[in-house]
């Protein structure tokens, strides 16, 4: 998987954030391994897990209007992920 570089032009907001000390180590280190700084690793989590976050709303919106998803559409749509090499290794 490449290395992510963002150039972003937009403002920043400085925070102060706390940390479990393992989970702050484990994000250095992989801040470290991406070649990028511990605020531009977090600001990348952040922006993933809201992703993440929007789209199990939208799957939840889906549903509330056509129904739950079929176990066969989840494994169709598994085997489609899987092909793309998208969400696993």
């Amino acid at each position: 998987m490449g290395t992510w570089c963002y150039h972003v032009s937009m403002s920043a907001t400085k925070l102060s954030i706390a940390l479990e000390e393992q989970v702050a180590r484990a994000a250095r280190q992989s801040a470290e391994r991406k070649g990028m700084s511990l605020s531009a690793w977090v600001n990348e989590a952040s922006r993933n897990a809201l992703r993440i976050e929007e789209g199990l709303a939208a799957v939840a919106e889906w549903e509330a209007e056509h129904g739950p998803i079929s176990v066969e559409e989840r494994t169709k749509a598994k085997a489609l992920l899987d092909t793309a090499g998208v969400g696993r290794p």
